[in-house]
This record gives structure tokens, sequence and C-alpha cells, in this order.
């Protein structure tokens, strides 16, 4: 079963598709058959409450788990079934954010960008040069290319982490919570890059963000998780006009409605030993 090479699918067919998954640890279900498609070049963002299953998206996309049931599609195959080598294939075509960078203490700037470019790549040295500053200068960074992680704040090891996410120019790029501890310059910055990068470079973009104003400025499409399904899906004004009452509570940040502020619990009468 090779690997589907970029120009052997239809620009017009969806990059990612789940159907009727369902997916858990041990005996513990996170998502049920659920369903979502997500076409090329689109800005996609997986916002609910936390704990709901957003990275366990994420996870079913980079086969870091498998499905119970259903399917995960990358351009038009299954990836659950890929041995490593067809599993590997797959991965260099896609880029990843982590939440706060994750980037390798011990490299600089320059190291943490060509990073990927060495390990899965035989470029000759002066193209992975060439190739690096040019990703550091899309991400503003390129005169900081000699700096050291612990030499450059919050926001701009999070614009490194990007450069080294599309370092290999990838059909997808997997964002995890990309603007958490950020200030608002910092944010704004990384959620401009996010949008620009993607329709400069034709990328497919999934942020996990629980950051409302930021995800629904730069968003195509809206897909909020909860209860272990994908209970709304669509544009962010869409979403904004929903009447379901999760959906309403979870975008107004309204304190109560069906996810509660009181956890069930005992009449306080009894709790507190008074008589009713």
């Amino acid at each position: 079963m090779p690997a589907i090479s970029p120009s052997s699918a239809s620009v017009e067919a969806p990059l990612i598709e789940l159907r009727d998954v369902t997916v858990g640890y041990g005996d513990r279900v996170i998502l049920e058959r659920v369903n979502l498609t997500l076409k090329r070049g689109q800005v996609l963002a997986l916002i609910g409450t936390s704990g709901g299953g957003k990275t366990t998206i994420l996870r079913l996309l980079g086969r870091q788990i498998r499905p119970i049931q259903g399917q995960v599609l990358f351009d038009g195959q299954d990836i659950a079934p890929l041995n490593l080598q067809q599993l590997y294939a797959v991965r260099r075509r896609m880029g990843v954010l982590f939440q706060f960078g994750a980037l390798f203490t011990d490299l600089s700037v320059f190291e943490n960008v060509a990073f990927p470019l060495r390990e899965h790549t035989k470029l000759p040295e002066a193209m992975i040069r060439d190739l690096v500053l040019m990703k550091l200068n899309a991400v503003g960074l390129r005169g900081a290319r000699d700096l050291m992680p612990s030499e450059v704040s919050g926001g701009m090891a999070r614009r490194v982490a990007l450069a080294r996410a599309i370092a290999l120019d990838p059909d997808l790029v997997l964002y995890d919570e990309p603007f958490a501890g950020l200030d608002p310059i910092s944010l704004g910055v990384a959620a401009r890059l996010i949008r620009n990068l993607n329709d400069a470079l034709g990328l497919t973009s999934i942020i996990v963000s629980h950051d409302l104003h930021e995800t629904f400025g730069i968003a195509d499409q809206v897909a909020m998780v909860a209860n272990g399904r994908v209970v709304a899906q669509g544009t962010p004004d869409e979403l904004r006009r929903s009447t379901d009452p999760l959906v309403r509570q979870f975008v107004g940040a309204e304190p109560d409605g069906p996810v509660r502020f009181h956890q069930p619990a005992l009449p306080v009468g009894e709790d507190f030993g008074v008589a009713a």
C-alpha cells in the first residue's frame, strides 16, 4: 500500500476525513462515531471544553493512536493500517507546532529549524542554510538565527517552532494551543502568521485553541468537540449564531448552562447537618 503523493489526489478532494471514528484510552471512550471533513487550503479550529477530545483528534491524525473503529483519512488514504515506512512518508507531509513550542534547548534557533531538514533529507549544507534562513525570515526571526532558546521570548520561541513546523513544506500543519501564554501583541502576531503562511504556502491547518477571539478571526471552519462528538461545525459566524445551548454557553463564555457551575452534590442542609 504505497503512500499517496500530493499529485495523485484531486485538489477538489478533502485533505482530512474522519469517518465514524470511535477512539479511547483503555476502557474509556473519548470520541464516538465522529465525522469531520477538512478541505485543502482551509484553517479549521477545534474548540470545546478541556478533556473533550480535541488533542485526541490531532493524535489520530499523526497516528499516535489508532481508532477503535472508523477511518482516519489523509489525502484519501486510511492511515491506521500503514506500516512504519508508509507512516513516516505521510508524517513528512505534516508539520506540528507543539504547545509552548517544544524547542530543543541545547540547539540554536538555526539548528532547531534545520533539524527536520537534516533528519529527513539529504540536502547539501548550503541549501539547508538557505532554506532555514527563508523559513526564519517568513516568521520575522532571521536576525535571531544564532540565539539559543533561553535567549528568546515566549512569543519568539513560538515563531521559531512555527518555522520548524513548515521547514519541510508540509501539506498539513497541526497547532496544539499555539496562543497559550502569549501576551496580546505576540498572540496577534502568531495568529496573523498562521493565516498568512497558510495562504501563501498553500497549507491546510488545524488549530486547537481556547482563544476564541483570535481563532475565530483566522479560521474558515470551526468544529466544537464535546461529550465525545462534534456537536457543531460551520463558519465562525454560524457558530456565533448557533441556538444550541452548549455552543451558546461556550462561545458566549456564560458561567451556567449545560456545563454546570456546581457539580452534583447532596442538598446543602444534609451536607452541613442542618435540619430541613
